[in-house]
């Protein structure tokens, strides 16, 4: 651990501003490669349901192999816009807990929570 851990703690927001984030559970239906990125990241396409479809995303997280990813639950953020990463269209941010390393331990839901339900 460095010394500047954790982190400290951001400025207070107001609850519209907090409000206005999208937070959606969703199911990994697809892990690709991706060489191109300069850190070691996977593409991921996440299943938000019938709402809003599949979105993709390039998500830092080759801490975990490609079949622990599929069908695990995610929590994304998906009203961000879409953001150009090594020529890959990333449509949402992945959520997940950082440790003092910068390893990424991924937020979820359980199994039984269905793809697109917002979270509270």
């Amino acid at each position: 651990m460095t010394d500047d851990w954790p982190p400290p703690r951001r400025p207070t927001i107001s609850f519209d501003e907090l409000a206005a984030v999208d937070l959606r559970v969703g199911r990994v239906v697809d892990v690709e490669p991706f060489p191109e990125a300069r850190r070691p990241a996977w593409k991921l396409t996440v299943d938000f349901g019938p709402v809003i479809g599949r979105l993709r995303t390039s998500a830092q997280v080759t801490n975990y192999p490609a079949d622990a990813l599929l069908g695990r639950t995610v929590v994304g953020v998906v009203n961000l816009g879409t953001k150009r990463i090594a020529g890959f269209e990333s449509e949402f941010l992945v959520l997940g807990a950082l440790d003092a390393d910068g390893v990424v331990s991924l937020l979820g839901a359980a199994d039984d929570v269905a793809p697109g339900a917002p979270v509270a």
